[in-house]
């Protein structure tokens, strides 16, 4: 085995929301990727995400926790907008893989964007097209260099084949298309606290955890560049809740929301964030 296909046990993680069952996390030390093992087949990989817990499949506002989630969601949601109309001026077609129950997609709709959604969860897919979101059940239906912008947000992760969605991503995406990815950020400080509590591991939903230097290696496989990287404030709270609640028992909304502080104030000296933003070109611009 040469240096650069050497891998090594990183941590331990137990899944604490649906199976309780433990699996590692290997890192392949040339890219700082770490893989979760071992991975489910793609037969089992459906029951880990058959909970109620699982927020970002439901509309649910059962619980203080999840209001705030789906007030914090709206907000996210015209941020979003913002930083895609800011890296791509003209409206054109706009692809969200992953895109859960279609909130994203259908606010940029009204907003005047083209839509296209792919998301494999039956139920969370019935809600989209509730809201009048159309949704494709495979991304190869879609053709060569057709879409504007793609966006994953915090979908990257889960693919089985990371490797081979960031090469049809390439397929997809226009000569000058703007590619945008939201992954959590295993080296931020709340990973670096809560260690195999960290509920941003996710394990085995989360199959890939990813650093700066791996997303930048991943898409330059493909000449695909990255040029941005930006924070996602609100995922240090709502990772460090989660981490308080499997760490501890229960939710302790204090300790929470100051490690959450903590990682965001810690992350202006670092540049390690909860969870980065990745803006990724077809082209060959410089980086900002």
């Amino acid at each position: 085995m040469t240096e650069k296909q050497q891998t090594e046990l990183f941590l331990k993680v137990k899944d604490f929301s649906v199976s309780q069952k433990e699996f590692s996390l290997y890192i392949d030390v040339s890219i700082d990727l770490l893989a979760t093992f071992p991975q489910p087949s793609l037969d089992e990989l459906g029951s880990y995400y058959e909970s109620e817990d699982y927020i970002s499949h439901t509309d649910s506002a059962r619980s203080w926790f999840e209001k705030i989630y789906q007030i914090i969601k709206k907000t996210a949601i015209q941020q979003k907008l913002k930083l895609v109309l800011k890296q791509q001026k003209s409206k054109g077609i706009l692809l969200d893989i992953g895109c859960g129950t279609g909130d994203f997609l259908a606010a940029a709709k009204a907003f005047g964007w083209q839509i296209k959604g792919f998301e494999p969860n039956e139920k969370a897919r019935n809600i989209a097209q509730q809201k009048g979101v159309e949704l494709s059940y495979s991304t190869q239906d879609l053709a060569d260099n057709s879409v504007d912008v793609i966006t994953m947000w915090h979908v990257l992760e889960h693919v089985p084949d990371v490797r081979s969605q960031i090469a049809e991503l390439k397929r997809l995406i226009k000569p000058g298309g703007t590619i945008i990815i939201a992954v959590p950020n295993y080296k931020s400080y709340d990973a670096e606290h809560y260690q195999n509590f960290w509920a941003a591991y996710d394990v085995p939903r989360h199959l890939w955890h990813f650093s700066k230097k791996s997303i930048q290696s991943l898409f330059a496989e493909q000449n695909l560049e990255l040029i941005k990287v930006k924070p996602m404030w609100f995922d240090s709270f709502y990772v460090s809740l989660l981490s308080e609640k499997y760490k501890t028992g229960k939710m302790n909304f204090v300790k929470g929301f100051w490690y959450g502080m903590v990682s965001n104030l810690s992350g202006l000296f670092s540049k390690e964030y909860s969870s980065h933003i990745y803006i990724i070109k077809n082209s060959k611009k410089g980086i900002n």
